[in-house]
């Protein structure tokens, strides 16, 4: 028995409009390191999986649209007048589909004089005279006037993977007329979509009437005096001409001269080289891995052999053979190295690879002396990770030379994957898969039982340190940032692995009564909330809460959410004036907060060993250069309230009779732009030691010598200052300072007018940024802004806002963590130890007879970090506690 064709037709334009949409929101993180936008890619291929398992095709083709010029646009040249251009977004991805197509043995075509619906009503009708089952995909449901007993109309309904098919039946169905009708209809009721405008008056439920009781408009016109309702007899009798024209530019022609036949369309199946390279250079990572399921990955991803040699006591003397420079890798599957479990480990170079899953080899002498060695030279993924999980063993990390992690981060800081398969990907090299591929994610992610794939894994891990070594460090040389990463970066990377290794201990027994207290202050609280409201409600709950502010106590309503009207912290400070509910429920709120995240948070990761946080610091995840904490986030530490800042009593020094030293930058980023800008107004404030935020309301306010800056003048002008470097838009301002729009225009106008040096910094910043495409630091720390040219005006003002603030916030960031080089140094012969940045702010904690020294010597330090055309300033204070040395 022969087997019956299947045909599966694809309306390729419909549907990568519909999968582009689709995806829309998500267009920023749909790009491959090319920075070609993918979505529509992603999401036609998306498509196109659950089609092909549905179909199961013999033939296959995928239709294109060849123009804007067809034979309907000349019988009526207002034809899909009305659409919005193409975005060029969409329109670059559209030749890259084809090459998908390819990849998947899957043939297009176009015709020029036709659109993609001709070519698929001719082939559907030689298909079903061949005896051919046939399915059409599109996301027009014009397509559904095809539908015959062998045709299946498939339309995309929503997002990229639902469906609804249709038959004759279900077109009757849904529509109330038969397939065949469906032009009827729409030559009777126009199409807003493809512009052409039917019979006025008539909408979509009189045209089906007028069809089911007529047949066709032919039946329509001949019955015309039968039609008693006037207005419609009127319409359509002027616009008969309309209505015929209508439905034949709505008619698919089926009897297109196609130069292809159906013998043609055979449906090849992926074409697994051309697939996986082309999945490779998308950056479709998800998708390689549904290539993988059920079959060798190395033969699938076309990955060459690696040869490992497995390390045991017997030959780990092996690895002293090792000379000059060598790879390293230590395996860890828990973000928390810190507690993670030591997995497994390679080390390397060439030809001759070590592996294993025993991390007490990393103690014996051969390989402990190898990873000390100052001669030997090291290659790494993440050298603060690796330090830190060497140091657990009691083993030293010294003269690392690359951190592909580091140098790949400073290249592009839009992409900053922490796994060396993904980062692998983005720079071109497919020799290995991501930790996702080969340990899984969520509850399922586990480290190997099978050593082969397991120590290949680790091998690959070295082989692509090494192997992106020259390339990354040759792009580094051509952005001028070698220096950024050899005398910043990877410094730093030590830096704070010390710091974090040295951790802040924690007085727990300070914390349990703080959460004692916190707990009755919160009961009292909460008891005065349920009498203000009369009853007793969940505070928790955004419903109730709801319920009993706007209905029971009639309370003004602010903001609708699709659940009922908002309770959020910014609707309710705008209420606490009219009830004193209002006012506790905020305070409850804000106390709960501190109770859970910082009170109980801070007690769960005290590590029981030295009654200390160790936090993690990531250096390579902000694209502005600034670090960031977790685990615990130490620089998150609130310190608007009184209760918040009490947090801050329970970090206290390791020894009896130390102290806690406090040093941070004084409005540094404020002083970085007024280098950058070199506005001599602002210079000069700042030379003569003025308040930077009264001195600003003076201008701002055209004050004269004699008048007073009142406290809420300084606070207006301070936000005027900080929104500036922000990039602050006039309704941003008037919403941060509860001023009229117009009003904030005024003072961002003035402020320009009076540092027109700030002024021109925006505009040049911007204006090299869209030349460019990216901006930098005064280290040559790089931000690229692929959407600076955008032409969508949200996207394009983002990237020109960020344009103009990165220099200011990553040239900050540059200066501190160059003060912390330099005050390790300075720390050397000190018991002083270095225990936590956060953000502007050095924290250390030192014996009392070294605070004097320290008093003197971290302002020195931190003063002379960089030299700029205004003096940086520093703040010092000490005490008991942390919340003392403030």
């Amino acid at each position: 028995m022969t087997e019956s064709k299947k045909l599966l037709l694809i309306d390729g334009n419909s549907v990568a409009f519909r999968a582009f949409f689709a995806l829309y929101t998500s267009l920023n993180s749909f790009t491959n390191a090319e920075g070609l936008h993918t979505n529509a890619i992603f999401g036609f291929n998306k498509m196109l999986d659950i089609m092909l398992k549905d179909v199961k095709p013999t033939d296959a083709l995928v239709a294109f649209d060849a123009g804007k010029v067809t034979f309907r646009t000349k019988k009526y040249s207002d034809y899909k007048g009305g659409r919005s251009k193409t975005p060029p977004e969409l329109s670059e991805q559209m030749p890259v589909i084809r090459k998908l197509l390819a990849a998947r043995g899957i043939k297009s075509y176009e015709l020029p004089n036709y659109e993609a619906d001709d070519i698929i009503g001719t082939m559907a009708k030689q298909a079903e005279a061949a005896g051919y089952e046939t399915t059409i995909f599109t996301g027009d449901r014009d397509l559904t006037q095809l539908t015959s007993a062998q045709t299946t109309v498939a339309v995309s309904k929503k997002g990229v993977s639902e469906v609804e098919s249709y038959t004759p039946a279900h077109v009757e169905e849904k529509l109330g007329v038969r397939p065949d009708q469906i032009i009827e209809i729409k030559g009777l009721q126009g199409d807003t979509s493809d512009n052409y405008p039917g019979v006025s008056g008539i909408g979509p439920k009189t045209a089906v009437n007028l069809i089911q009781k007529y047949g066709t408009i032919d039946g329509v016109y001949d019955h015309i005096d039968d039609i008693t309702a006037k207005k419609m007899k009127e319409h359509l009798i002027e616009d008969k001409d309309s209505a015929f024209q209508s439905r034949d530019l709505a008619t698919i022609r089926r009897d297109a001269p196609l130069e292809i036949g159906l013998d043609e369309l055979t449906y090849a199946g992926d074409q697994t080289d051309e697939l996986v390279a082309f999945y490779q250079q998308m950056n479709f990572q998800s998708f390689l891995q549904d290539m993988n399921k059920g079959e060798d990955a190395s033969d699938v991803l076309g990955l060459t052999p690696v040869n490992f040699t497995v390390l045991t006591a017997e030959n780990v003397a092996e690895v002293g053979q090792l000379k000059d420079r060598v790879t390293f890798y230590l395996e860890m599957l828990d973000a928390n190295y810190h507690t993670a479990t030591l997995d497994g480990f390679v080390v390397g170079s060439g030809e001759t690879w070590y592996v294993s899953r025993d991390v007490e080899l990393l103690q014996t002498a051969p390989i402990k002396s190898l990873l000390a060695s100052e001669t030997i030279s090291k290659d790494v993924f993440d050298a603060k990770r690796t330090y830190v999980g060497l140091h657990r063993l009691g083993v030293t990390l010294n003269n690392v030379d690359f951190d592909l992690l580091l140098a790949s981060y400073l290249l592009d800081t839009n992409e900053n994957s922490n796994d060396l398969g993904s980062l692998a990907f983005q720079h071109g090299y497919h020799q290995i898969q991501s930790d996702e591929e080969v340990y899984g994610k969520g509850v399922k992610r586990a480290i190997p039982d099978d050593d082969q794939i397991f120590f290949e894994h680790l091998t690959r891990k070295g082989i692509t340190i090494e192997s992106l070594k020259a390339s990354l460090f040759t792009q580094l040389n051509q952005n001028e940032q070698r220096r950024l990463y050899e005398d910043l970066e990877l410094p730093m990377a030590f830096v704070l692995a010390r710091m974090e290794i040295a951790g802040i201990r924690v007085d727990t027994d300070r914390l349990s009564n703080m959460q004692s207290q916190f707990t009755e202050l919160l009961a009292q609280i909460q008891q005065t909330i349920f009498e203000e409201a009369g009853e007793e409600f969940k505070i928790s709950s955004p419903k109730q809460l709801s319920h009993i502010l706007f209905e029971k106590m009639g309370l003004t309503p602010l903001k609708k959410t699709k659940t009922g009207y908002s309770t959020s912290v910014d609707v309710l400070e705008k209420l606490a004036a009219e009830a004193p509910i209002v006012e506790n429920i905020l305070k409850y709120r804000q106390i709960a907060k501190i109770q859970s995240t910082y009170v109980e948070g801070l007690l769960k990761v005290v590590h029981s060993t030295d009654q200390k946080v160790h936090t993690r610091y990531t250096q390579t995840l902000t694209q502005t250069g600034r670090l960031s904490s977790v685990d615990p986030n130490l620089q998150n530490i609130p310190i608007r309230t009184e209760e918040g800042r009490r947090i801050r009593q329970a970090f206290v020094p390791s020894h009896p009779g130390w102290q806690i030293f406090s040093s941070d930058y004084s409005q540094i980023e404020l002083r970085v732009l007024a280098h950058i800008t070199h506005d001599a107004n602002l210079q000069a404030a700042f030379r003569d030691n003025e308040d930077i935020h009264a001195s600003t309301a003076r201008r701002i306010f055209k004050l004269m010598p004699d008048e007073e800056v009142t406290p809420n003048m300084r606070r207006q002008a301070k936000a005027v200052n900080f929104g500036i470097v922000y990039g602050i838009s006039d309704f941003g301002l008037s919403q941060n300072i509860g001023i009229s729009r117009k009003q904030a225009r005024q003072f961002i106008d003035t402020y320009f007018e009076e540092y027109p040096g700030v002024k021109q910094y925006t505009e040049d910043v911007v204006a090299q940024a869209k030349e460019t495409g990216y901006v930098e630091t005064i280290a040559h720390r790089r931000r690229y802004l692929p959407d600076i040219n955008a032409s969508n005006f949200n996207q394009r003002s983002f990237a020109e806002r960020t344009a103009m603030n990165t220099p200011i916030q990553g040239s900050a960031a540059d200066i501190i963590k160059i003060a912390m080089i330099n005050m390790e140094k300075a720390l050397k012969d000190m018991q002083a130890t270095m225990l936590l940045q956060v953000h502007d702010e050095l924290i250390f904690e030192a014996p009392a007879e070294e605070i004097a020294t320290l008093e003197q010597l971290v302002p020195k330090v931190m003063d002379s970090a960089v030299k700029l055309e205004i003096p940086l300033k520093v703040e010092s204070h000490y005490g008991d506690t942390w919340y003392d040395a403030k």
